[in-house]
């Protein structure tokens, strides 16, 4: 018995009014992502990076030549307030992993651009990211995982997500 099914057969006991049956899909999936996590951010850290870092140099690389966006975009892609964004931004400036520039077509805009540096920064752990990704959805068998993404688009759809 895992630790979702302990505490599910507890609110049966102490609230036998109440079906704790949705903590068997909802425990379990938030119980796993913060294991997916953990495995995931173990990647980034050996490349000297957070989470928040890896999201936006990936976001950056993934715009192509010349790798760059404004901060307000970054902010988009990678759902985070304008805020947090700059001080994701001035943490990777200091390291040397981008840079930042007055736009060329707004005068009060700026642009974040991937160093050179940054660039084999992200190439390299973006490479050691899909094989850690690869080897956690090995896990399941071929069937499983394409039902699990199915289900799992879905579900996201039908909560507003995209």
């Amino acid at each position: 018995m895992d630790r979702v099914a302990r505490i599910q057969e507890e609110w049966r006991r102490e609230r036998p009014d109440l079906d704790p049956s949705p903590q068997g899909v909802i425990g379990r999936l938030h119980r796993t992502a913060a294991l997916l996590t953990d495995e995931l951010v173990e990647v980034y850290a050996a490349h000297g990076l957070g989470e928040g870092d890896f999201d936006v140099l990936a976001t950056l690389r993934r715009a192509g030549e010349p790798f760059e966006r404004t901060p307000g975009d970054l902010a988009e892609h990678t759902m985070v307030t304008s805020g947090a964004m700059s001080k994701r931004i001035d943490r990777l400036e200091t390291a040397g992993l981008v840079t930042r520039r007055a736009s060329e077509t707004d005068g009060r805009g700026r642009v974040v651009a991937l160093t050179a540096r940054g660039r084999e920064v992200i190439d390299s752990a973006f490479a050691e990211h899909l094989a850690n990704e690869h080897r956690l959805v090995s896990m399941l068998d071929a069937a499983d995982r394409a039902a699990l993404e199915r289900i799992l688009a879905g579900w996201m759809r039908a909560l507003g997500g995209d």
